[in-house]
């Protein structure tokens, strides 16, 4: 589940996760922590999600951090735009109006080129990690972002079913891993019909983290 994995996922073009519109709890939950129109929204690990293209259409800003070139090359093509190209050492930026897109290891992403966040949307970022890097990855975003307030959706299933991604982060995790930094309230929580692959019963959250 490190880079090679994910690399190889979207030059086979295996995208089981990609979905064709806009995240649903996105598109219920945008608006629990209060954003005024222009707010900036750091999507981390975003693919090509459908998520960027509709807070964009929102009147918000996005910045947004993936280690596949191939994935920001088909978003800015989905998004009918041409992108300006910056190389900037390990990373490379992608950019049009409204958007940044940085291609890399989102561990490599600093505070300063990040710039200002008003709201992390974590759709599929946190549960796509191992349990080894989600505690640097939580501290990462917390840093890079002073601890902007976060949109996290999250599933809580019994791991010995089936192997993730997405893996099971249960509601003890959840709070173990943000509580230091941030307040954690539960949204939302529902079943996934027919079960999480078709395989493992399981529940699909989502999460509002407050900074303390």
């Amino acid at each position: 589940m490190h880079r090679d994995f994910w690399i190889d996922r979207w030059e086979e073009n295996r995208l089981g996760w990609h979905k064709e519109d806009a995240h649903p709890l996105l598109v219920r939950f945008v608006d629990a922590h209060p954003l005024p129109k222009g707010s900036r929204i750091f999507v981390p690990l975003c693919g090509k999600t459908r998520d960027i293209g509709w807070l964009l259409s929102q009147g918000h800003r996005v910045v947004a951090a993936e280690l596949s070139e191939i994935a920001i090359r088909q978003l800015f093509t989905e998004l009918q735009t041409e992108p300006t190209v910056q190389e900037l050492g390990s990373l490379k930026r992608f950019s049009a109006p409204g958007l940044d897109a940085y291609v890399g290891d989102v561990f490599d992403l600093t505070k300063v080129q990040i710039g200002t966040v008003d709201l992390i949307h974590d759709r599929a970022a946190m549960v796509a990690l191992p349990d080894d890097m989600r505690a640097r990855y939580v501290s990462h975003l917390a840093e890079i972002t002073d601890r902007a307030p976060q949109l996290v959706i999250s599933f809580d299933y019994d791991q010995d079913l089936i192997a993730g991604p997405p893996f099971s982060v249960p509601q003890s995790q959840i709070k173990a891993l943000y509580g230091v930094s941030y307040r954690t309230a539960l949204l939302f929580e529902q079943d996934i019909a027919g079960g999480l692959k078709g395989v493992a019963p399981a529940k699909e959250q989502a999460w509002l983290m407050e900074p303390r």
